[in-house]
């Protein structure tokens, strides 16, 4: 189901609670000017949300970076590529959701400006798709670094479909990460 508010349209995907959101374009022979966020159409669209940390990364095409959590301070987060593309994944870790370790995904691209919103209680990752790729979110609680958290990105038992690339780059930390079986991790949110 989709539903137009304000200048965004939500997109529900088969996890409840994980929105795809289209932000509408205006442009002319100039370029264009898009709202990235407005927070009375989120919470329209029952996405009630206080970000309080934005974050920015840069990398070259094959790297993946996830899938991370933090245990203690679980973030709820708004992702969008603004330069390049993606492949963002969200995998759900809430304790009582039918959809416990199952994931989705979306191509995020500059070009359409579209966005992913993940709730609390979710592993997420992305891959970069193009030569390079800008990746912004807003988080809705802080950055803890001793409180993350993480699975492996190719974890059997979850089987995230990633596009081809020639190669896979992962940070030291992401290569050591554990299966969602061997964690056990289970969100109350």
């Amino acid at each position: 189901m989709e539903y137009t508010n304000g200048n965004f349209t939500f997109i529900e995907t088969d996890i409840k609670d994980v929105y795809i959101i289209e932000p509408k374009k205006y442009g002319d022979n100039r370029g264009y000017f898009m709202e990235t966020y407005k927070e009375s159409d989120f919470n329209s669209a029952g996405l009630n949300y206080n970000f309080v940390q934005d974050n920015q990364s840069k990398s070259k095409k094959g790297v993946l970076r996830g899938l991370h959590f933090q245990k203690k301070y679980p973030q709820a987060k708004l992702v969008r590529c603004i330069d390049g593309e993606v492949f963002d994944v969200c995998v759900d870790l809430r304790k009582d959701s039918l959809t416990y370790g199952k994931w989705v995904g979306v191509i995020l691209s500059a070009e359409k400006g579209n966005m992913f919103m993940i709730p609390k209680g979710f592993a997420h990752g992305f891959l970069v798709l193009s030569e390079t790729a800008t990746f912004c979110y807003k988080c809705d609680e802080l950055y803890h670094p001793e409180d993350e958290g993480g699975i492996m990105w190719n974890d059997p038992q979850i089987n995230i479909t990633w596009p081809e690339v020639s190669e896979i780059i992962l940070s030291e930390k992401d290569k050591k990460h554990l299966t969602l079986k061997e964690l056990n991790i289970k969100f109350d949110c």
